[in-house]
């Protein structure tokens, strides 16, 4: 019993492994200077619903990787604060301005400018990553 336990254990870290690899790829198409939420994440990476999972992926992220986890943001258009990110929601904000991405005097972002609208070959290549996953 205790044999299939751990095999539940080792399928269900495999799946949550699986997940946040979709997650990361859809992340690594949004362009310099664009934004998208984590409930559009989670809808592109298969999981519709799951915005928190998108921020369990994100959080894990290290720095000075290839995915830029700062493009994405909550769906009032702000960097979701946290005190576990020890610092980094003001970095996070540093480097969307270096991007060019303005915020307001709210710390909001606007989307009719900023919000990352995947194109038609975008989509495909989300697709394909999905097929292969």
């Amino acid at each position: 019993m205790g044999r299939q336990s751990s095999k539940q254990s080792d399928e269900a870290k495999q799946a949550k492994q699986n997940a946040y690899d979709k997650i990361y790829a859809v992340v690594r198409l949004i362009p310099f200077g664009k934004v998208a939420t984590y409930g559009q994440i989670a809808e592109l990476a298969g999981y519709g619903g799951k915005a928190r999972l998108v921020g369990y992926a994100l959080f894990r992220v290290a720095e000075g990787g290839d995915i830029p986890w700062q493009r994405v943001i909550n769906a009032k258009g702000q960097v979701s604060e946290s005190v576990f990110r020890n610092g980094s929601d003001f970095f996070q904000r540093s480097l969307l301005e270096a991007e060019g991405v303005k915020l307001d005097h709210k710390l909001t972002v606007d989307f009719k400018v900023c919000r990352w609208h995947p194109t038609d070959a975008e989509l495909a290549t989300i697709d394909d990553l999905l097929k292969r996953g």
